[in-house]
């Protein structure tokens, strides 16, 4: 197991469901924004989906809380897939499914592992969707984000900086599809016509992110 940040607190179970408090809050906040961007590119219902589906999970790890920070993350994504509807589901449901099967069964994990396990999920999304970098999807968000993370804990950062700076990535990552031409999804369909419009998928995705980000800096990590 990767060594714990020696003046970090433990990423388990706890850590990951404060997240998920944090992330199903954002998306309750912004559901609206979701919608609005969704409904210039795809069904106009991103931010309803993705609504319904986090508030799902929230409610099944309240009701059945998981021991293992994995096990939070695999919870998620099995409601996820099966409460939202579209594209969404699958995807986010892939992205969480499979970073928590990485993890395992460990209580307690490091932000190297963490990162690691987020890796696996957004290459899970990639080969799910067809989709790389540029193609104006949920992957402009996390595969930014994935590699300010990294880098930030190869640079010796800890957790909560980390995560900042993915965050960062993340929303700029989701801000620079602006200008892309979709080439994947509902939004491929209007060809010149999406450009100049923000992915809501990548939007909800650097949400997402961020929500690592707020649970980090208020556990001091």
């Amino acid at each position: 197991m990767n060594a714990l940040p020696p003046d970090g607190p433990p990423i388990d179970a706890a850590f990951l469901r404060r997240w998920l408090d944090a992330a199903t809050a954002a998306i309750d906040r912004e559901a609206p924004v979701l919608t609005e961007l969704d409904s210039a590119i795809g069904d106009a219902d991103h931010g309803t989906n993705m609504r319904r589906g986090f508030t799902a999970a929230h409610t099944a790890v309240e009701q059945e809380p998981p021991d293992t920070p994995g096990g939070v993350l695999v919870a998620v994504g099995r409601q996820l897939i099966s409460s939202v509807g579209g594209a969404s589901g699958p995807l986010y449901g892939t992205l969480l499914r499979r970073a928590g099967k990485r993890l395992g069964d460990e209580p307690v994990v490091g932000a190297a592992q963490l990162r690691d396990a987020l890796r696996a999920g957004v290459e899970g999304v990639g080969q799910l969707g067809g989709a790389a970098a540029g193609d104006k999807t949920m992957l402009d968000a996390l595969l930014p984000a994935l590699e300010a993370l990294s880098g930030a804990l190869d640079a010796g950062g800890g957790t909560a900086e980390a995560f900042a700076a993915a965050a960062t990535a993340a929303d700029e990552g989701a801000q620079a599809t602006i200008p892309l031409r979709a080439r994947k999804g509902r939004a491929s369909y209007l060809g010149e016509r999406s450009i100049g419009h923000q992915d809501p998928g990548a939007t909800s995705s650097a949400l997402l992110i961020t929500a690592f980000a707020d649970t980090a800096r208020e556990a001091g990590a």
